[in-house]
């Protein structure tokens, strides 16, 4: 009994503290966005690194509480614990001293916050690599360290504060003008954008609009944006289907047109975008829909004799048919 007793004692000496745990043996270096769209109350974070699969220990962010970047020598547990006291009602500025304060490593640090209500800070350690800084502006903050020159910063700061658009779209802007102007020294690998909205519902999934990552690429800012874009059009996919829950029929036919126009070759929005169509009866103008997805893959050819089972096309068998046979030769399959 004893014997076990001195194990249980010693294996505890030896098992990492939560921070210990945390950290990455390696720096991990970048340059990010924390930013507040003032409009609407939308919060967000936006990063590049060479490190793979920088998102999930960089950018934090919850609806209705604040957003988060943590990074250098990175330390992700400012971003749980920053969400947590400003959730608690503490402002980022005093949110992101008090964890600074406990912080012994604060000096290989860079750490930017904003809350709810637009206040911002940010610290870069005097440790961390150069070039190393931080600019703070009006409802976001810009932070880089391990660049190629200490011009990067300033050109994200003048990026967000000058492009036009949503939260999103500013975000992307200093990110690509961070590596217009020499980026990262090592290069780029992954890249990763968060924007949670400003009305917030409790539930996470639904409370976060963009919530993307590039773990490994050679382009990671190109991949990112190609990714927006599609969530975009996945958003107005879901608002249009909203719309049809509602009864507003027009109103889902000029969501699902604006998915359409985002990302034109995706067959599965041309395809619902024609089922809702036929829902509303007007299958007439869905045909020319439905030929254009069945060209691009004629399993969807397939598919759709299966709809009526689950609810999704109406029971009737004529109909059925005159759908797929817009397929052409083989349009009957089933």
């Amino acid at each position: 009994m004893r014997v076990l007793i001195l194990l249980f004692i010693l294996a505890l000496m030896f098992v990492p503290t939560a921070s210990q745990q945390t950290k990455p043996t390696r720096p991990v270096h970048t340059y990010s966005i924390v930013a507040r769209d003032p409009n609407t109350g939308e919060l967000g974070v936006a990063v590049q690194s060479h490190w793979f699969s920088v998102g999930p220990i960089v950018a934090w962010a919850e609806a209705g509480v604040g957003a988060v970047a943590t990074q250098s020598f990175v330390d992700p547990s400012y971003g749980k614990n920053g969400l947590d006291l400003m959730r608690s009602g503490k402002s980022a500025p005093e949110t992101l001293k008090e964890l600074l304060a406990k912080d012994e490593g604060r000096e290989v640090r860079q750490v930017a916050m904003i809350d709810a209500q637009g206040r911002v800070d940010a610290w870069t350690g005097k440790n961390d690599i150069q070039a190393a800084g931080h600019i703070v502006g009006t409802n976001f903050s810009v932070q880089a360290n391990l660049m190629l020159n200490d011009k990067v910063w300033p050109a994200m700061a003048r990026a967000f504060e000058n492009t036009r658009g949503d939260l999103a779209e500013r975000m992307l802007a200093a990110l690509d003008a961070a590596q217009a102007a020499g980026g990262d020294i090592r290069g780029r690998q992954s890249a990763a954008l968060i924007v949670v909205t400003g009305k917030p519902t409790g539930q996470a999934w639904k409370d976060r609009t963009f919530d993307l990552r590039v773990d490994d690429s050679p382009e990671p800012l190109k991949e990112l944006r190609r990714l927006v874009r599609l969530q975009r059009a996945y958003n107005h996919m879901n608002a249009g289907d909203l719309a049809v829950e509602k009864k507003d029929n027009e109103g889902a036919l000029r969501e699902y047109s604006a998915a359409e126009r985002l990302v034109p070759d995706n067959a599965e929005m041309i395809y619902w975008h024609a089922v809702a169509l036929v829902n509303m009866g007007r299958v007439d103008e869905s045909l020319p829909l439905f030929r254009k997805v069945f060209a691009m893959d004629r399993n969807w050819i397939i598919l759709t004799p299966r709809l009526p089972k689950s609810g999704l096309l109406p029971d009737d068998p004529k109909l059925i048919e005159r759908i797929v046979s817009v397929g052409g030769r083989g349009g009957r399959r089933r």
